[in-house]
């Protein structure tokens, strides 16, 4: 860490910046910016940003069909292009970033990217223009890699280094040639990279006009990355603590801060690195706003309120106020399916050998075709508690209903005998005559208002309308919520339908149901007739939090299985992957996968790197001192900001339950490459504290040699991996074989 310099004694002493990346003193050692020429470092840019312009822009015509995720973030750019709401996990920065690409070409965005495989050459879509977006950030990482390196004032053959690791690794090409999210993140991390460093090269300079520019650069980089994915954060962390660092050194008084002028650090960090980001951050999403204003296919994951702020929505037209002896169907709105029953009981005993009621099945079913209302065992009569209440009253949250089947006259009942699926629930049942009457209080329901999916409102009397109203339907009885769910289904004696069974945990945000349509709407009824309404506003920040709550909800229960996904300690060594694509015409595929040669350099440098501290460690504790003040600043400070960042961007995934994918490591990845060039570069240094005549600085042979090693191994597993990268080659049956490394499964292997 370089010390603050004070000027003129401690009476009116002025103190430089610090930070937590150490950069080479002239006057400390011979630093390798006075034997590489500037012209040699700009011929090295130059080399690898051909390269990378290469490896992504070759072949980007192929395959001229929907691949892997391009399902669905080109679907996202045609909901833009066309204005329609759609509801997605990720913020909408780099979604809206595809959608410019479409808008610039002119495309309309009829194109829905239904199907992994369907052809874009047949549905007239500019897929190459989405695809070069993609490609041009995926380029711009490389140099920006090699420039990082050059900030920190490392050798040509370590920005080399980073930059061929990066260049050629297959993860890195495959996610930059295709309609994808990812080369946006990763450009989003290297870009926070290279201007942090960019910023550290001014530390001595505070408050000055470059040391602004780039310290609010740094803070636009970070708001690119959290605009883009959520795990951003991570970036927000290697970052921060980074800053904190700085801001620990700086509160030493020997550096002669006042408290003020420390304030003042403290502040523009906090301005630059957190107050811009998140301002930027708001307006993306309040451009998403204002661009899909009609009615679309997320209108269902929102609150009425939120609905009705949308043109062309389908409650303008279609939510009717429900009255008592309506015939109503019923919608389960996490996973769309409709309230059923039919005639069929269950079975006397389930397959564990429990008891059921042997009664009338009560399920849920899901028709793609949206065609359930046809279905009379879909329908309900709404019938109120007691005798008294007249047909055509309005019914409100908190009335008391009970629930009869249209198509076989019975009314709905929970009672106390575990479900089929969940023992832990209560069983939904449907009874007739006089069982029906027997237990009468069995078939009474409360419904409550789960407006926002909360429960603070399940008291509060409203309106009740078709598809407008979330709804809990409470039993009365036992106090259980009617639930169903979609991760298991009955089996062949319940059709392969949904189970419906009592839930006891009330407040969760999956028992939430909505009364989708009324049934036979006489003529004659008001509510048959469409009254155009006006679309309503509510304020950008309500729409934003209830937008953020939704978000968060659903990446946490992103927890269903995959075929491919995979766990953060197979991601290191690129153990496995993921298949992208399949031409079983053609017989040729697109797998994705790691360098595993450079993989396997990164993890064999990082943990080179641990061994280097726990030696220095123990040497010092026994009063020796190997490494001289320099190298060991630059051991702990620039390398140890890259591991720091490597770390924050890879252990956190071991704390998450939802699913993970390979491509979860890149941004990992790119930090390593930058770690790897500077250990390489290190263990090349004549690091000694001891005046032995031995000359200083890097040793330019014996880095040349290793950089050239790496470098060749690293490029030659990128071709021979090639036709899995590019899916534009045929690999006969024995070569698709040889390419089963470790755990990597390949269509076409016999």
């Amino acid at each position: 860490m370089s010390t603050l310099k004070k000027r003129g004694g401690k009476k009116g002493a002025v103190a430089t910046t610090t930070s937590s990346i150490e950069l080479p003193e002239d006057d400390k050692v011979v630093s390798v910016e006075k034997t590489d020429s500037e012209f040699k470092y700009w011929l090295g840019l130059m080399l690898v940003t051909g390269l990378a312009i290469y490896t992504r822009f070759n072949k980007i015509s192929i395959p001229d069909k929907v691949v892997f995720d391009e399902v669905h973030f080109g679907k996202f750019a045609s909901y833009y292009l066309e204005r329609t709401y759609f509801f997605d996990l990720h913020p909408p920065f780099a979604k809206m970033l595809i959608a410019f690409a479409g808008w610039l070409i002119g495309y309309s965005g009829k194109f829905k990217f239904d199907n992994i495989g369907d052809s874009y050459i047949d549905n007239s879509v500019p897929y190459i223009a989405y695809r070069a977006l993609s490609a041009i950030q995926g380029s711009a990482i490389v140099p920006l890699i090699y420039l990082t390196m050059k900030n920190l004032k490392f050798s040509i053959p370590a920005c080399l280094l980073s930059s061929i690791i990066v260049c050629f690794d297959n993860a890195q090409v495959a996610d930059s040639r295709l309609i994808l999210l990812d080369a946006t993140l990763n450009l989003s991390v290297a870009l926070t990279m290279f201007t942090y460093t960019k910023f550290s090269t001014f530390r001595k300079q505070p408050f000055s006009q470059d040391w602004w520019i780039w310290l609010i650069a740094t803070g636009v980089s970070l708001s690119c990355v959290i605009s883009t994915k959520y795990v951003g954060v991570f970036t927000f962390v290697t970052i921060g603590l980074a800053v904190l660092h700085e801001l620990w050194i700086l509160l030493d008084y020997k550096k002669g801060l006042t408290l003020v002028e420390f304030s003042k650090h403290f502040f523009s960090r906090f301005f630059a690195l957190i107050i811009v980001p998140f301002t930027i951050y708001l307006f993306w999403f309040y451009l998403h706003f204002a661009i899909l204003n009609k009615s679309g296919p997320g209108d269902s994951f929102m609150s009425s309120e939120f609905q009705e702020t949308l043109s062309e929505s389908p409650l303008a037209k279609f939510s009717k106020p429900v009255k008592f002896y309506d015939t109503i169907t019923i919608k389960h709105k996490e996973t769309d399916a409709f309230l059923h029953s039919h005639e069929f009981v269950y079975p006397l005993r389930y397959e564990d050998g429990r008891i059921s009621s042997n009664k009338q099945q009560v399920t849920c079913v899901f028709d793609p075709d949206s065609k359930e209302h046809l279905d009379a065992n879909n329908h309900w009569v709404v019938e109120p508690a007691s005798a008294d209440v007249q047909k055509g009253v309005d019914i409100f949250t908190n009335d008391v209903i009970r629930l009869r089947h249209a198509g076989t006259n019975g009314y709905l009942l929970a009672h106390d005998v575990a479900s089929p699926l969940k023992p832990t629930n209560e069983e939904f049942i449907v009874v007739h005559g006089e069982d029906a009457q027997a237990h009468y209080n069995e078939t009474l329901f409360r419904l409550r208002d789960a407006e926002g999916g909360s429960n603070k409102n399940k008291n509060r009397r409203k309106l009740v309308k078709t598809k407008a109203s979330p709804l809990r339907i409470v039993h009365v009885d036992t106090v259980v919520a009617m639930w169903t769910h979609d991760d298991e289904v009955l089996p062949d004696w319940g059709f392969g339908q949904q189970e419906v069974s009592g839930n006891k945990k009330i407040q969760q945000t999956d028992n939430i149901w909505t009364f989708d349509n009324i049934i036979g709407l006489q003529a004659g009824d008001k509510r048959s007739q469409y009254v155009p309404k006006e679309v309503k506003k509510i304020p950008f920040l309500k729409k934003w939090w209830e937008l953020q709550g939704l978000m968060f909800h659903h990446n946490n229960i992103l927890t269903s299985e995959h075929p491919f996904a995979s766990q953060p300690d197979s991601w290191p060594l690129a153990l496995s992957g993921v298949s992208f694509y399949n031409d079983n015409d053609l017989r040729r595929q697109i797998f994705f996968t790691g360098n595993i040669v450079g993989f396997w350099s990164e993890v064999a440098f990082l943990a080179i790197y641990l061994g280097l501290l726990l030696a220095d460690q123990i040497s010092r504790r026994r009063d020796v001192y190997i490494l001289s003040d320099k190298a060991r600043s630059r051991l702990y400070n620039t390398l140890g900001f890259f591991f720091v960042g490597w770390s924050s961007h890879y252990f956190p995934f071991y704390l998450m339950n939802r699913q993970k994918f390979l491509h979860h490591y890149l941004p990992a990845h790119l930090i390593a490459a930058l770690f790897t060039g500077g250990i390489v570069e290190f263990l090349c240094t004549n690091n000694s504290r001891i005046n032995d005549g031995t000359p200083k600085g890097v040793n330019k042979i014996k880095i040349s040699l290793l950089v050239a090693l790496l470098s060749g191994g690293i490029v030659w597993f990128f071709f021979y991996f090639r036709p899995l990268t590019y899916g534009d080659v045929s690999l006969t049956v024995e070569e698709v074989k040889a390419r089963q490394w470790f755990d990597i499964k390949l269509h076409y292997a016999k």
